[in-house]
């Protein structure tokens, strides 16, 4: 990750080399098995009150410090808006909040040509009773926005879908309920697993609520399945990343590096067994066959990054016990 204050550096990693020398690597990279890192930014949690068009100047100031890091790709772990509101919002109120969003964060990043995969939050496109038309307004305006990647399966974009990108494979879940996955959506991801898993050096499945809780006060809004864990272990699923919780922490289990996200809008929590809220940030991953970068980037200015051992040893809860990941001695780590 570069120091504060440096400059990024390009998303292919090539600055320095002559013209051709660089024309040479590129030629390189872009042979069937070669093997560069993917830069990933992760964001999450932007959404204010119910029903608001406004962002804070933090998703701003985090939308901009991305383009200058030009990654590969941006995921959202949801949240994107301000729906899930009784009286509901009317149709016209979710199109102005899409609008909003569109404008202040896909926009820019559609400019700097970074393209962006999304997964529904609750506040997006909840499925609880009620909430079929956020839904419907959640899939109508994605639909529209289908990012420019390689699709492995794109059946049920934008709500459970894979792609790939270089040697890693992401899987984007529906997960905006409290238990388990439904039976349909977990059959689809252990077959997706099972046909396609092994083709790639890595594996990352994301969704908005998480696997396992780190936040104090949403102990029990998690999928908290011990089914999927098992069927992340088996399929070496290397990393999982949520939202929901607004708070960053990177535990470890079972064999999986699940990467909790901080929020970037309203209500930053306490993670269980700490004093303080966390800091407002985004989370920058590289992901290579031999090596896992992970950071997260703190407001204001989302140039420091969290120190870990700021954070605790592990989180638990009657659930689980996520252990801190740099203390798991997990291959290619950096953070």
């Amino acid at each position: 990750m570069p120091p504060d204050g440096a400059a990024p550096r390009p998303a292919n990693g090539l600055s320095g080399l002559s013209p051709v020398l660089m024309l040479t690597a590129l030629l390189l990279l872009a042979l069937p098995g070669a093997a560069r890192e993917v830069r990933v930014a992760v964001i999450s949690d932007l959404n204010g009150d119910y029903g608001t068009t406004e962002y804070a100047d933090t998703v701003d100031d985090a939308i901009a410090r991305i383009v200058e890091l030009r990654p590969d790709l941006v995921i959202s772990t949801g949240d994107m808006v301000a729906g899930q509101r009784r009286p509901h919002l009317s149709h016209a109120e979710l199109e102005a909040m899409w609008a909003a969003f569109h404008a202040r964060v896909g926009a820019p990043l559609a400019a700097a040509g970074i393209p962006l995969a999304v997964t529904p939050g609750n506040h997006d496109a909840s499925a609880y009773a009620g909430f079929a038309g956020e839904r419907a307004v959640y899939e109508a305006h994605w639909a529209q926005r289908r990012p420019a990647l390689r699709f492995v399966d794109a059946t049920n974009y934008p709500f459970h879908y894979a792609f790939s990108l270089g040697e890693v494979l992401f899987i984007g879940l529906d997960a905006t309920t409290v238990g388990a996955l439904p039976d349909a959506q977990m059959r689809w991801l252990a077959v997706l697993l099972a046909e396609h898993g092994a083709r790639y050096a890595r594996r990352v499945v994301f969704s908005h609520l998480p696997l396992w809780p780190v936040a104090a006060g949403r102990e029990t809004e998690t999928i908290g399945d011990p089914a999927l864990q098992a069927l992340l272990s088996d399929a070496a699923v290397d990393l999982y990343l949520s939202g929901h919780h607004h708070a960053f922490y990177p535990g470890h289990k079972d064999g999986t590096l699940f990467v909790s996200q901080a929020c970037l809008g309203a209500g930053p929590r306490r993670l269980l067994g700490g004093a303080e809220r966390t800091s407002r940030s985004f989370t920058l991953l590289g992901l290579a066959p031999e090596q896992l970068e992970v950071a997260a980037y703190l407001a204001p200015g989302f140039v420091t990054p969290l120190d870990w051992h700021d954070l605790p040893r592990e989180v638990r809860s009657p659930a689980a016990t996520l252990r801190r990941a740099d203390l798991a001695d997990l291959p290619g780590l950096r953070f």
